[in-house]
């Protein structure tokens, strides 16, 4: 059993920053990425920012520059850094995860989603 839980979200005046944290836990073999995805009312869920075990990242264009996101691979967890945060970015912020439970085979899992309002 996998579950990924996130923590971190709230209620932020624009220009804040948060931080967002997402746990894998279970019977987990190996993760080769991790990402955050957002979905607002009425919109479809989208890419915020992803990072693979090596490292590499990509961004939606709408956050780069403000956010960054990172991981810790030793306790499975993947980071968002949010700063400058505008109203737009309001939303249900949700961790993926590609990973392996029983070589070689890999799929992905999803966060329960943690609200992020940024509201003055």
């Amino acid at each position: 059993q996998v579950q990924l839980v996130e923590s971190g979200g709230g209620l932020v005046q624009p220009g804040g920053s948060l931080r967002l944290s997402c746990v894998a836990s279970g019977s987990i073999f190996s993760i080769y990425y991790m990402g955050w995805y957002r979905q607002a009312p009425g919109n479809q869920r989208e890419l915020v920012a992803g990072i693979t075990s090596g490292g590499s990242t990509n961004y939606a264009d709408s956050v780069k520059g403000r956010f960054t996101i990172s991981r810790d691979n030793a306790k499975n967890t993947v980071y968002l850094q949010m700063n400058s945060l505008k109203p737009e970015d309001t939303a249900v912020y949700y961790c993926k995860a590609a990973l392996t439970v029983v070589a070689p085979i890999q799929n992905n899992y999803w966060g329960q989603g943690t609200q992020v309002t940024v509201s003055s």
